[in-house]
């Protein structure tokens, strides 16, 4: 059976420095590979560390700068990502970028594109909704970790990779509050609606392109599934 699978696509992936151009050559190999199949997929692009170098120069010429407006400021970043992305895969995408990830939309292309929506979440939380909206039981997040530890591996040397997760354990891990910028392997408010609406959630290192290649062809794959 065909797929619909929503994918969120970490920043740093399509940015870390400057534009990963041999990162998003091979990306777009896969997922037009993958549609090939009559499958779907759903991109939702993250800020990366454009996001927070924008949100860390707001905060050192404005201390007081509210987190809705670093948020604004991070969810911009997602869009020029996004838009970005779209533009690599050309009228095979959808041709606008998915305004509000809430919504489907009714499109015969198999590839949408989405970005950061408004404040108080991540772009996580968007692919969550996204899924929802189109119908997706799996969200791929596409970051720079292989698997989830039990704990922060920098800071305590006993941290053991988790290959599966129950969601309550998971959101004790990443907690229960967004903070804008913040390093976690998944939004806090993310978390909570992809465990209250029954969905599952893949966590892996998007980097490793053939890893995703066995992931989205039924093989085994490192990484972390929480359900």
């Amino acid at each position: 059976m065909p797929k619909t699978l929503v994918m969120s696509l970490g920043g740093s992936l399509i940015a870390p420095d400057s534009v990963d151009i041999n990162f998003l050559k091979k990306f777009r190999k896969v997922i037009l590979d993958y549609i090939k199949k009559g499958n779907r997929v759903i991109l939702i692009c993250g800020g990366g560390n454009t996001s927070r170098l924008y949100q860390k120069a707001a905060k050192k010429v404005n201390p007081r700068v509210t987190s809705d407006d670093l948020d604004w400021v991070g969810i911009a970043a997602t869009k020029i990502n996004g838009e970005l992305v779209s533009a690599i895969f050309g009228d095979v995408a959808y041709e606008s970028l998915l305004v509000h990830p809430g919504r489907s939309v009714k499109t015969t292309r198999k590839i949408l594109v989405g970005a950061g929506f408004k404040p108080g979440s991540s772009s996580d939380k968007d692919a969550v909704m996204a899924a929802k909206a189109f119908k997706a039981k799996t969200v791929i997040n596409l970051s720079n970790i292989t698997y989830v530890y039990d704990k922060d591996p920098k800071k305590f040397k006993n941290a053991k990779p988790q290959k599966e997760m129950a969601w309550k354990d998971f959101q004790k891990l990443v907690g229960t509050k967004w903070i804008p910028g913040a390093h976690v392997p998944f939004d806090p408010i993310a978390t909570k609606l992809a465990h209250k609406w029954g969905m599952e959630l893949i966590v892996m290192r998007g980097s490793d392109l053939n890893n995703l290649k066995n992931l989205l062809a039924g093989k085994s794959f490192k990484g972390t599934k929480v359900s």
